[in-house]
């Protein structure tokens, strides 16, 4: 399934179908294994419901749909993503951890969400945003998926706020993690357009508009490592005050 007929859709979705096997490795390696605790807060955000039906949305290998049955333990999770490689090694691990057949992945984009209106308790993504074409839609989606008081909450990576950290992030992120990709992943092209989509991203505090902007209320967001990794949260709001 494309991506969408966007050139840069289907450019992203190529090389995250090529780095698929050794994207995890990755993200704990780059992460110092940070990226771990930051999942599980932001698990822990929006589990409000018992039993809840949530969307992992740009699911990936479901390395934040595993972490929530670990986490959070009852509820029903489906991850979508556009990278049929990535879904493939997502569809095996769900095999072999404890809960797993509370999960389902299905191959689509986040930018033409195949489910229905209001169907879901909560929708989550971590680093994912910086890859989306049309972040503006991709919000629209999730707020549509979204049962009124539901939660949305979303882990990225930014430009951190300036400062001795930030000199050393960027020396780091922008210089040696390509270098690392093409050790690790024999991809140095993948990492560097990875580390050029944070230099080039939105302000946090402009992610939280377009939340605002797509309907969502009670939007917030919280900074890690001086802002390199920022979570937001948002609801949709329930008129009726009738919990959802």
């Amino acid at each position: 399934m494309a991506a969408s007929e966007n050139p840069r859709d289907r450019a992203v979705q190529r090389m995250f179908n090529r780095i698929a096997r050794r994207y995890d490795l990755l993200n704990r390696v780059i992460s110092f294994r940070l990226d771990n605790r930051w999942r599980e807060q932001a698990i822990q955000s929006i589990w409000t419901a018992d039993n809840p039906l949530i969307l992992d949305l740009g699911a990936g290998t479901g390395d934040l749909t595993f972490s929530a049955l670990k986490t959070a333990g009852g509820g029903r999770i489906i991850g979508l993503d556009f990278s049929l490689e990535m879904l493939r090694l997502a569809q095996r691990r769900s095999r072999r951890v404890p809960h797993g057949e509370q999960t389902r992945f299905v191959l689509g984009s986040g930018l033409r969400s195949p489910f229905r209106d209001a169907v879901f308790d909560g929708v989550m993504s971590a680093f994912v945003l910086r890859n989306v074409s049309d972040l503006a839609l991709f919000f629209d989606q999730a707020f549509r998926v979204l049962r009124p008081g539901g939660k949305f909450v979303s882990l990225d990576m930014f430009p951190p706020s300036k400062g001795l950290f930030a000199g050393f992030y960027g020396l780091y992120f922008y210089h040696v993690v390509p270098w690392i990709g093409a050790l690790l992943a024999h991809d140095r092209a993948a990492y560097k357009y990875l580390s050029e989509s944070v230099r080039t991203f939105h302000a946090p505090v402009t992610v939280a508009e377009m939340l605002k902007q797509a309907g969502f209320a009670h939007v917030t967001w919280r900074r890690f490592l001086c802002g390199a990794v920022c979570m937001h949260v948002a609801e949709r709001p329930n008129p009726s005050g009738i919990p959802a």
